[in-house]
């Protein structure tokens, strides 16, 4: 039972992940829009650059997710199998963050993405505090 517990854990970790690197491009290019400073935060920019390069680069020397690859083998520890058996909330946030694309389809996804958080972050640049 634990085993199914941390996968769900993991789920929403990677939900969240998703959730950060998405919205987190989306309130950069709204905020810079309205003139909100907070964007030019640098801890926060490079943050999210690196979260988003990271996956860019997963993706483009064809390696499994860690988070997902962690999530499938608790849930083979839990004795579930993916797709089936598992919590409300599991099922929830993996049809939110999981597509049954070609991996190339990802691929181009987030190496185009990572390519437009790399522009925002030359276009818009963060600032360091004085």
């Amino acid at each position: 039972m634990p085993y199914a517990f941390f996968a769900d854990l993991f789920v929403l970790f990677h939900f969240f992940y998703v959730t950060f690197a998405v919205g987190g491009e989306l309130f950069i290019l709204a905020g810079a829009f309205i003139k909100w400073g907070v964007v030019r935060n640098w801890a926060f920019r490079i943050a999210h650059l690196i979260a988003v390069v990271f996956v860019a680069l997963e993706s483009l020397v064809d390696v499994l997710c860690p988070l997902t690859e962690w999530e499938y083998n608790l849930r083979e520890l839990a004795g579930q199998r993916v797709e089936r058996e598992i919590s409300f909330l599991g099922r929830l946030l993996r049809r939110i963050i999981f597509y049954d694309f070609p991996s190339w389809a990802f691929t181009l996804m987030y190496v185009g993405f990572g390519a437009l958080v790399i522009l925002t972050f030359i276009l818009i640049p963060p600032r360091r505090r004085r």
